[in-house]
């Protein structure tokens, strides 16, 4: 079922709610949409589920029909107090998903603010969980599941490519919220698994792939000369420490997640 965009706007008035472009909010409103993020959950009774900006709770209510317990962190009030009349399932917490602690739990089902994607995402990460269904800026997307050699491969592949497989859906319209955003949005299925080779230190890949893609243009071993502070004591050591390093004449964009911790393991044996 589609909501039209005038019938949302009659709910919004009468709930004494307008959209805040401060927090960014557009409301999913097609049902049908929602639906597909629900199946490819796979939500079991037995799961814990979280959902980040609920908005008018359109997942919600579907999220609460499958699982065990559904967890919604919401931090406009206003919506906050519509959405604790769901049911006895869903349990509403007040605050910014940023900051407030996040419960221990099975799956992610979200359609994320899309200022606060990047830390959201960054954070799951950080998580225990099974699963994901994420619902993000295309472009964002499109950054996540990029490949080597290509312009939206980035920093933010290696690392969700570090910790998940990911899974790009399908492209939602504009039209399928309200207010309408200026862009396309995305859903994309995230697994949680182990890397799929050795690290010898997590801190230094992490180290390691942000310092060569904040110099993206170079080639490695001038990316990491010039964030050598990342990585050494002084400059100069490091200087001959890089000479024994493998990739040095390519360039970030074109090394895959498994080299760039076959670049990390070596590092960290020059660290010592």
């Amino acid at each position: 079922m589609v909501v039209q965009g005038r019938t949302a706007a009659a709910t919004l008035r009468e709930l004494g709610v307008r959209a805040s472009r401060r927090l960014g909010q557009h409301f999913l409103l097609d049902e049908g949409v929602a639906r597909r993020q629900v199946d490819i959950a796979d939500i079991q009774k037995s799961e814990t589920v979280v959902e980040i900006g609920p908005g008018l709770g359109v997942l919600t209510r579907l999220l609460a029909a499958r699982a065990k317990r559904v967890i919604a962190i919401e931090k406009d009030s206003r919506l906050a107090s519509i959405l604790e009349t769901i049911g006895d399932r869903v349990e509403i917490v007040r605050g910014d998903a940023l900051k407030v602690e996040w419960p221990a739990f099975d799956v992610m089902v979200a359609n994320l603010p899309y200022q606060i994607s990047s830390p959201i995402l960054f954070r799951l990460l950080d998580q225990r969980f099974d699963r994901a269904v994420l619902m993000l800026q295309r472009e964002f997307v499109e950054r996540m599941v990029a490949r080597p050699r290509t312009k939206d491969y980035s920093r933010l592949t290696v690392n969700v490519a570090h910790r998940a497989a990911c899974e790009m859906l399908e492209t939602v319209p504009r039209s399928a919220f309200f207010p309408q955003p200026r862009v396309e949005s995305a859903v994309v299925r995230l697994a949680s698994r182990p890397p799929p080779y050795r690290v010898v230190d997590e801190k230094t890949f992490r180290e390691c792939v942000d310092g060569c893609f904040g110099h993206r243009r170079k080639t490695i071993r001038n990316a990491l000369d010039l964030e050598w502070r990342r990585f050494a004591p002084d400059r100069a050591g490091w200087r001959q420490s890089i000479l024994e390093l493998p990739f040095l004449d390519r360039r970030a964009d074109a090394l895959s997640p498994a080299e760039f911790a076959h670049l990390s393991n070596a590092i960290a044996v020059a660290k010592g």
